[in-house]
């Protein structure tokens, strides 16, 4: 029977306890580009709870927040909604400017979640995020993680079949242009080539690909990986012939990459998180060179699987190899540059 992804896993603080190590390169400058804040019922991720992360071990400087429908304004026009979850992430990084909980600044920048579908209709709702957040808003991502599969899934939402390739969407993108923004795309591996369709179609617009491009291995794809990592290569390698395209090599707690790593008894070391990715890590580097990738914990989504400084530690280690300047990229500079940070 096909294994069913599910969104993401329980966070289990007793479970992830069981697993911890010494802090390799601690020095190392972070700048971790994708994590989420939110308050849901069952489920609840805030920014005390990302500081007890980012102050774990590692040198964080700087995090992105990217979209996920948290804290949704109740009242006004709906395509206005998503402005209360700028306002609510940049709350967050006043947390972050004062300095009072670590060296990191959280929130420095902000992906939000603008209904590119708007089309024409989008640029007073980008003004409005622009007028909330100032200059940490960075970027737009919407949800477009489709698959003819039930049982592969990984978000509440669901959008409809083919929204990367619709006219309005399309209109949606291209002017973010205008507004110096980027595209984070979450997709799967099956929706590479549509991908690809869009950002060839947009080259003014910087495309961040995440979580190693979704290279799906549950539901029908868990039987044959081999067949599923070699369509994956083929569509990676397609983007990464575009210049405005760059990827997140992360994501690897999302059950729909079908690692399973929560069903074991204690959670996993660094060393076996790093050799389970290192065939992702390695085609994503050949292809896009360090200075088109940046690594991300997706947390919380990714901490049902394992914890923020064992994460980083398997990042450092499947990086062991690299140059000075390749380690930089990978770990913070690749990252400013998407989302134009500044060092501080």
């Amino acid at each position: 029977m096909h294994k069913v992804s599910m969104p993401h896993c329980p966070v289990k603080p007793e479970w992830l306890a069981l697993t911890t190590e010494a802090i390799l390169e601690p020095e190392l400058p972070i700048v971790d580009p994708h994590h989420h804040l939110w308050d849901r019922q069952g489920s609840r991720y805030l920014i005390h709870d990302l500081y007890a992360d980012l102050n774990s071990g590692h040198n964080v400087t700087e995090t992105v927040f990217i979209q996920n429908r948290a804290m949704l304004r109740a009242d006004g026009p709906p395509e206005f909604a998503p402005v209360g979850e700028v306002e609510f992430a940049n709350g967050a990084a006043a947390f972050g400017a004062s300095g009072l909980y670590g060296g990191a600044r959280a929130c420095a920048g902000i992906v939000a979640g603008a209904d590119l579908t708007l089309g024409d209709r989008l640029e007073p709702v980008l003004e409005a995020m622009q007028r909330t957040a100032g200059e940490r808003l960075r970027g737009v991502r919407n949800a477009v993680a489709w698959h003819e599969s039930p049982q592969v899934q990984s978000s509440t939402t669901s959008p409809p079949r083919g929204l990367l390739s619709d006219a309005a969407f399309r209109r949606g993108v291209a002017i973010l242009a205008r507004f110096g923004l980027s595209l984070d795309i979450w997709a799967y591996h099956t929706q590479l080539d549509e991908v690809y369709a869009l950002a060839r179609a947009t080259p003014g617009v910087r495309v961040v690909v995440d979580h190693f491009g979704g290279p799906v291995g549950t539901g029908p794809h868990a039987a044959d990986m081999t067949a599923t990592v070699a369509d994956w290569s083929t569509g990676m390698a397609r983007l990464a012939s575009l210049p405005n395209v760059m990827v997140k090599l992360g994501g690897g707690g999302v059950p729909v990459l079908g690692f399973g790593f929560d069903r074991e008894a204690v959670p996993p070391a660094s060393v076996q998180l790093a050799e389970a990715w290192s065939t992702y890590f390695n085609v994503c580097v050949d292809l896009f060179g360090c200075e088109r990738c940046m690594f991300e914990s997706n947390f919380p989504v990714d901490k049902g699987m394992f914890s923020y400084h064992v994460l980083w530690n398997a990042f450092k280690r499947l990086a062991a190899g690299a140059s000075v300047a390749e380690k930089t990229a990978l770990f913070s500079g690749t990252a400013r540059r998407a989302y134009r940070l500044v060092a501080r």
